[in-house]
């Protein structure tokens, strides 16, 4: 079979590192097949955004799949927990920051499995980056090899033969670079969002450790970020 021919799941989140992810898939002649899990988190902009990155991108099919971790909590991003915020990228606090979400790459990369599985892809795409990000221990490249293992070991799919790849292809990329790459293949930051603690205008706050990275990764690319933030 083809790489032209071949169907590709993304995990696609609405921000700037899955837009990305998205665009590398498709210039490889993957048919995309997107997958956004709305896991309760702190605000509708995530699923706005990649709602608008889907329409853009030609996507085959665009799940959106309802998975409720505020029941669990643990996390900033799903539980009335205040979002941290710094005044620069230097000053974000070490080690593993309250915006974790206890699990979360294990959960959505089991969902993309099942999607692909069903729609019988062996290829599923994350945009997890283990350079300029916020320490999360689901980013790394162990966890990444250690799911591809699992999805080989649990599947029918698998059992039979038909091993399944997750793609990580921005894991050892800095911001700056990802921002180079989906330039060049044409990604619009635009329709992107990043920021954890949003204003009601929709704006983003500009001092949470996504928005501090995405904006030296803008700034080190030399390229102006045409999202609005609080000024």
């Amino acid at each position: 079979m083809s790489k032209a021919s071949r169907k590709a799941v993304i995990l696609l989140s609405g921000g700037l590192d899955s837009a990305t992810v998205a665009a590398i898939a498709r210039d490889d002649g993957f048919e995309l097949y997107a997958l956004t899990v709305a896991y309760g988190q702190r605000h509708q902009l995530e699923l706005d955004a990649a709602a608008r990155v889907a329409e853009t991108m030609g996507i085959a099919r665009h799940v959106v799949q309802p998975v409720d971790l505020r029941a669990i909590g643990g996390s900033a991003l799903t539980a009335d927990i205040d979002v941290p915020k710094s005044a620069n990228v230097a000053s974000i606090s070490e080690g593993i920051p309250i915006t974790y979400v206890p699990a979360r790459n294990t959960i959505f990369l089991s969902l993309a499995l099942a999607f692909a599985e069903a729609i019988d892809s062996t290829d599923i795409f994350i945009g997890v980056n283990a350079v300029d990000y916020s320490g999360y221990p689901d980013c790394r490249p162990a966890f990444i090899s250690a799911f591809e293992r699992l999805a080989n070991l649990a599947t029918k799919a698998g059992a039979e033969g038909n091993s399944f790849t997750i793609h990580s292809p921005l894991i050892e990329r800095s911001k700056s670079e990802i921002i180079q790459i989906g330039l060049r293949l044409g990604v619009d930051y635009g329709l992107t969002h990043s920021c954890y603690d949003p204003t009601p205008e929709r704006l983003a706050c500009g001092r949470c450790d996504s928005c501090l990275l995405r904006k030296k990764g803008f700034a080190d690319a030399g390229v102006v970020d045409p999202v609005g933030y609080v000024t």
